[in-house]
């Protein structure tokens, strides 16, 4: 099994992180730990995002749910990041031909988008 913390132990490695604020995180649902028989852990991907919360939450005096909002527009970037990046891997494996016919009909849907577009 990969690293895991458990609630003390992050609370111990994110310093900024209290329990009160630990606890609205949860219940707001902008970290969402999984659940062992010893309780909620955190793997090292929650430490970083609880860290990336409290900083958020100094910086701009944001409340958990805003928070959590937040958290899951940069979860569907990173998301539509790498759906990208394995979209455009597949196309470079395409023979030229189909590279270019897929470019063609970009460059025919950018065209027809900015004619259509107010």
């Amino acid at each position: 099994m990969s690293e895991v913390y458990t609630r003390e132990e992050a609370l111990a490695r994110v310093t900024r992180l209290t329990h009160l604020r630990l606890t609205a995180f949860i219940e707001a649902e902008a970290i969402v730990p999984k659940q062992h028989e010893t309780g909620p852990v955190f793997g090292p991907a929650d430490l970083a995002r609880l860290d990336l919360l409290c900083d958020l939450a100094e910086l701009y005096d944001m409340q958990p749910d805003a928070l959590a909002a937040m958290v899951a527009v940069i979860d569907r970037m990173h998301a539509a990041r790498h759906d990208r990046r394995v979209l455009l891997d597949a196309i470079r494996a395409e023979p030229p031909e189909v590279r270019a016919r897929i470019a063609a009909a970009l460059q025919h849907r950018q065209k027809t988008n900015r004619t259509n577009t107010p």
